[in-house]
């Protein structure tokens, strides 16, 4: 409180005081005089003894008198004790309101003081518009005097209005571009309703944002720029990845041709190296398109239904060539508790799984590399893929999954590549969001986890596997590698079969007397050896070999020694399930020459190949006689249409259409929706399969929309596009995978 009023307080306090005890005494004089007047009447009646004068009842007077006098003055104290009290009181609350009063000034001041001096812009507005109130900043702001604004409708030079938006309280916020006396600036603007002495009035909060704004204009034109760099980044990967894809499309394939023609074993050594350092060269730009992907944060996901267990045995057979090459085994094992179809990005995963597969391939140099499936914590997946390789160092196993880095970083390294795959792959296992692990021992191979959250996705659309009942049936599954033979014993186990793998032929020939035996799986090289000896125990009622693609010129002498059956190396679940059915027949295959006699029967499908490059149309052209079909090929789009419709004319449509992308004068996407609008209504349009150089999803999405129904990548693989023919003419049960 201040002093000065401290003092004011105590001056009226202590008037108050004087002034009461002037009153009292004054008071008190009258009843003395009053009480001495009568005892002195009392005595000088006394002395004078007059004859009327009664002195007892005059002494009887005075003390009545006196009694009241007395009487008097105590009501008098306890009134001014009674005024003294109130007093206090009324004092007490004199000061308390004093201190109200005070603590008010001092907040308004502070208040005042705030408001002024902030840089925030406020200004209040009745309800016809007028300023009733406003800072300095806002005077600041306008240029203009207290006297000038005050009272009249407020004007702000406004040269750009952002848009206004309304909160649920009814606050609205705005941002404008004001014209100033310092330049143009930007204000944020909050505008509320407050009540006052006048009715209701507007505040307006203006705050300068023009830093802010700068800063988000200067970062949305930075990523422009960044997003145009992106998308010309991409395109000329594109373009890049487009033209060596081309050419290295025709080195593939003419080395795959080369490889089927009769050659001198130094001239397949030669042709098998150059195939080899053109599919590294393919990896090497997948890895790199990938990479640039990711970075470009343009990794989508497309998550819909599909098949699991198919999807695990396709990447496996996709490997097994490479795998098989280097005299190593490769093999999966999808555990039948696994939902039947899931949800998820197949494409995403079946990349997962061939950079891992491919990776274990890639640094394993005997025994072999397993792919196990099966459920994980809660409703995770959990994919693992154990290899026998060199195996990695504690301090390595982090640092692989850093981009552009590899286990052995030396000069001296006996493994290449560009240390992207498993970095690509964490990127994508965390997009999808699981996680990925690696454990590994030196010298004892690695094994990579990865978990990922799946979520069961319905029935299959066709006829759902059947596991055959084996309850108590024995199978001796004969093998000398051990990685394939175990995951086999796995799956028959779960189907009800006791099971024993013998690793020589004498060691099978002696577990063969010890009991009847239901099946026997033999892989073919103990295959050959046992037949050396004699022919298989026909005792058995199953009698299957395995053999690989390659090893498919021995299935007659195969047959011919007494067995019943085959399996084709990696074996799937349903082909093993087939074999073991009792109505099974041994089943040949037509190797390439005897397919070019369906071809000259006339038996194959009708191709039709839109191809610029000569080179790539001549390897289509004979891939696709290799294979029992008959191709055409032209040269563009515009010409695939006219033969399109010729063929039409004459009745002989064709059954698959081969269509390029990227060709000259009219383009395989603008040649497809032609041929879709002659053939619109029709039940049955021609399969028409995009061929392109590009692996991008917009090439596959441009593809679809354009009317297509699947696309091959350059180079052509002799397999995928056997997928294709067999997808086309209805005789094979694998669909093509954009």
């Amino acid at each position: 409180m201040p002093r000065a009023t401290s003092q004011s307080a105590s001056a009226a306090a202590t008037r108050a005081r004087n002034i009461a005890a002037l009153v009292l005494f004054g008071r008190t004089v009258i009843v003395t005089w009053a009480v001495l007047s009568a005892g002195l009447g009392f005595i000088a009646g006394v002395v004078i003894q007059r004859e009327n004068y009664d002195p007892y009842a005059f002494g009887t007077g005075v003390a009545v008198l006196f009694a009241v006098a007395c009487a008097v003055i105590a009501l008098l104290l306890m009134r001014r004790r009674d005024y003294a009290a109130k007093r206090r009181v009324l004092e007490s609350l004199i000061e308390e309101l004093e201190d109200k009063n005070w603590e008010l000034r001092e907040a308004e001041e502070r208040v005042r003081s705030l408001i002024e001096s902030q840089g925030d812009v406020i200004v209040r507005r009745d309800a016809s518009g007028h300023v009733t109130y406003a800072n300095e900043a806002f005077f600041a702001l306008t240029g203009q005097a207290r006297t000038d604004l005050l009272g009249k409708p407020l004007a702000l030079r406004v040269r750009e209005q952002g848009p206004v938006t309304v909160l649920a309280d009814g606050t609205r916020m705005h941002d404008q571009k004001i014209a100033t006396a310092e330049g143009a600036r930007w204000f944020a603007w909050r505008e509320v309703v407050v009540r006052s002495e006048a009715g209701a009035e507007v505040q307006g909060v203006g705050r300068d944002v023009t830093d802010r704004v700068d800063a988000e204009q200067a970062l949305s034109a930075a990523r422009d720029q960044a997003e145009s760099a992106s998308r010309a980044k991409s395109r000329f990967l594109a373009t890049v990845s487009h033209e060596i894809r081309t050419p290295l499309n025709g080195m593939l394939g003419m080395a795959d041709l080369l490889l089927d023609t009769p050659l001198t074993p130094e001239q397949v050594t030669y042709v098998k190296a150059a195939k080899t350092s053109g599919e590294t060269l393919l990896s090497l730009i997948e890895e790199i398109l990938d990479f640039s992907k990711i970075e470009a944060g343009r990794l989508d996901l497309d998550v819909k239904p599909f098949a699991l267990a198919p999807l695990i045995e396709q990447v496996i057979e996709l490997l097994a060539p490479r795998a098989q090459a280097k005299g190593i085994e490769i093999a999966c094992f999808v555990d039948e508790k696994l939902p039947a179809r899931v949800m998820g990005d197949a494409m995403r995963l079946r990349q997962v799984l061939l950079n891992l597969a491919g990776n274990a391939i890639k640094f394993t140099e005997h025994g072999g590399v397993s792919v196990i499936v099966e459920r994980g914590d809660a409703h995770d997946l959990r994919v693992v893929v154990r290899d026998t390789g060199i195996g990695l160092k504690q301090e390595d196993v982090a640092r692989i999954f850093l981009e552009f880095e590899q286990a052995d970083g030396s000069s001296t390294r006996k493994f290449g590549g560009t240390g992207l795959g498993l970095a690509i792959t964490k990127r994508i296992v965390e997009r999808m969001a699981g996680r990925i692990e690696a454990t590994s021992t030196p010298g004892a191979g690695a094994a990579f986890t990865v978990t990922l959250p799946v979520e069961a996705a319905g029935h299959l659309s066709e006829a759902e596997f059947a596991a055959p009942d084996l309850t108590g049936q024995a199978v001796l599954i004969v093998a000398a590698a051990q990685i394939e033979a175990q995951l086999l014993a796995r799956r028959l186990g779960q189907w009800g079969a006791v099971t024993h793998i013998a690793a020589d032929p004498q060691e099978a020939a002696a577990l063969l007397s010890t009991r009847r035996w239901q099946g026997l799986l033999v892989d073919f090289p103990l295959a050959s050896s046992m037949l050396q000896e004699g022919t298989p125990p026909l005792a058995v009622p199953r009698r299957i070999v395995l053999i690989k693609p390659t090893e498919r010129h021995e299935l007659a002498a195969l047959k011919d020694a007494g067995f019943a059956g085959y399996l084709v190396k990696p074996v799937r679940a349903a082909s093993l399930a087939a074999r073991l059915r009792p109505a099974d027949v041994f089943e040949d295959a037509a190797a390439p020459a005897e397919r070019a006699v369906v071809a000259a029967s006339g038996k194959g499908l009708s191709v039709l190949v839109a191809e610029d490059n000569d080179i790539n149309a001549l390897l289509a052209r004979a891939l696709l006689a290799r294979l029992g079909h008959r191709p055409e090929v032209v040269e563009n789009g515009a010409a695939a249409v006219d033969a399109w419709q010729r063929a039409r004319v004459a009745g002989m449509p064709y059954d698959l259409v081969l269509m390029d992308i990227q060709m000259p004068g009219m383009d395989g996407l603008e040649a497809t929706r032609r041929i879709r609008a002659a053939e619109a209504g029709e039940a049955v349009p021609t399969r028409i399969l995009a061929l392109s150089a590009n692996a991008q999803a917009e090439d596959r999405d441009a593809a679809l929309a354009a009317g297509m129904q699947g696309l091959l990548t350059k180079p052509l693989d002799r397999e995928r596009l056997q997928e294709a023919l067999d997808a086309t003419s209805g005789s094979g049960r694998k669909t093509l995978a954009a």
